[in-house]
């Protein structure tokens, strides 16, 4: 072994995996970064003296004797307002052509807030797509999911939302995308003139899978700094959380840890509960926000990965292709947001729960009527209107591409049931029926 002031380096590996190194070091930490025959590496396991790595971008050709070179700190990322409009890569360094980040040096992936400076979520957070804030309204310090099967446009909806959404700032982590995502992610941001709030942190297919792993606290501790130490509003965007799964699992694969259902680790729920945990609301007004994609295998929600995510976060979007109207909808029946009644009629249009209530009924309405058409039954009049309504609600409101203000959304829902409908046939207060009824 050779040191330095800063630097301990080494010279004998003991194991080489496909993913991991191992050798006898001392003085050690977790999480701490190396530099192994001049590839990024990361401590992830300490027994005794032998310490184990994993190699980001892989370790063919690395032989027993390679260098390493320990740095005494964990990954680090310069926070400051140079962050702004930037795309970075995992390791904080930028992928845009622009200057040199500048700001405070800090340790990413550090401990959650604490419980006692955090407030109740009391805030709503608009994204303008008319199925999520009409049936699932989010509150800032949420954390939610999308759950989507592969094919879906999960990527377009997330670019809506970073447009749409009233924030401060929009942090997006990209983990695997697809080249073609990343250049309509850029070419959405520069095309709406919102460079200024959103900030990148980018690994695509071509980049090593096992750098994904250091994507989210990147996002997270840069939304950290913003919403703590500027007070301001963040939404972290994540997408996708199913191939951050599918890293830590080819991590401990390779360490020969013994795999848990579905071939993923036995930590994979306190690793992402150590995410989604940063999601936090705060009394200076600052507030962390997280919505992040979980792709589904044929929409299996039984997968380790969502089961998991489910017990986390609060509530969860669910993505589907609606035939009668060739469109892909935010489905009302499988979506949940668990805070959205302290927002609802409160921070918006005080008609918004009964409306929300109304529609839902009669969406639920038009599925047994079309239950009842398939089996050959005859249709009442009721049910035939329940069906027209259906086709109208999931193009005019559940459809991802209907972007409008809330007010609208609810104006909408008005004229949809006032057409198909008659007041008495609603379930919603008279009160309301007075005020809003579309004549």
């Amino acid at each position: 072994m050779k040191s330095s002031a800063y630097q301990k380096v080494y010279t004998q590996l003991t194991k080489i995996t496909k993913a991991t190194i191992s050798l006898d070091a001392e003085d050690v930490g977790n999480e701490e970064m190396a530099i192994v025959d001049g590839r990024k590496a990361q401590v992830v396991k300490i027994m005794g003296k032998e310490v184990t790595l994993q190699v980001f971008s892989g370790t063919e050709g690395i032989s027993t004797s390679a260098e390493v070179i320990f740095l005494g700190r964990p990954p680090v990322l310069k926070v400051g307002d140079s962050l702004a409009g930037r795309y970075l890569n995992a390791y904080g360094e930028p992928i845009d052509g622009g200057p040199d980040l500048v700001g405070e040096e800090v340790e990413i992936g550090g401990p959650t807030i604490n419980p006692v400076r955090r407030k109740q979520p009391s805030e709503l957070i608009a994204t303008g797509i008319a199925g999520i804030d009409l049936n699932n309204t989010l509150v800032t310090g949420q954390k939610i999911p999308f759950f989507a099967d592969s094919d879906q446009p999960y990527n377009q909806v997330m670019a809506t939302v970073a447009l749409k959404a009233e924030a401060d700032k929009i942090i997006l982590g990209g983990m695997g995308l697809a080249h073609d995502d990343y250049l309509y992610y850029k070419s959405v941001f520069e095309n709406a003139g919102v460079q200024h709030k959103i900030i990148s942190f980018i690994n695509t297919t071509e980049n090593p899978p096992v750098e994904r792993l250091l994507i989210p606290d990147m996002c997270l501790t840069t939304a950290e700094h913003f919403a703590i130490e500027k007070n301001e509003k963040v939404l972290v965007l994540l997408t996708d959380m199913t191939l951050y799964a599918d890293a830590l699992a080819i991590v401990s694969n390779k360490m020969d840890q013994i795999p848990s259902k579905d071939s993923m680790p036995g930590s994979l729920y306190s690793d992402l509960a150590r995410l989604y945990e940063k999601a936090a609301q705060l009394p200076t007004g600052g507030s962390i926000t997280i919505i992040a994609v979980t792709t589904l295998n044929d929409g299996d929600i039984t997968h380790s990965i969502p089961d998991n995510t489910g017990y986390i976060t609060e509530g969860q979007l669910f993505l589907r292709r609606d035939t009668d109207v060739s469109k892909v909808i935010i489905d009302p029946f499988r979506s949940l947001s668990r805070l959205k009644q302290i927002v609802i009629g409160k921070k918006t249009r005080e008609d918004h729960p009964q409306v929300m209530n109304a529609l839902v009924r009669l969406f639920a309405d038009a599925g047994n009527a079309k239950t009842k058409k398939e089996n050959g039954f005859d249709l009442t009049n009721y049910d035939a209107r329940t069906l027209e309504f259906a086709r109208d609600y999931s193009r005019e409101l559940l459809a991802i591409d209907i972007n409008i203000e809330i007010t609208e959304m609810l104006n909408t829902g008005w004229k949809l049931m006032s057409k198909h409908f008659k007041s008495n046939e609603l379930g919603i207060k008279e009160e309301f029926i007075q005020k809003y009824w579309v004549k």
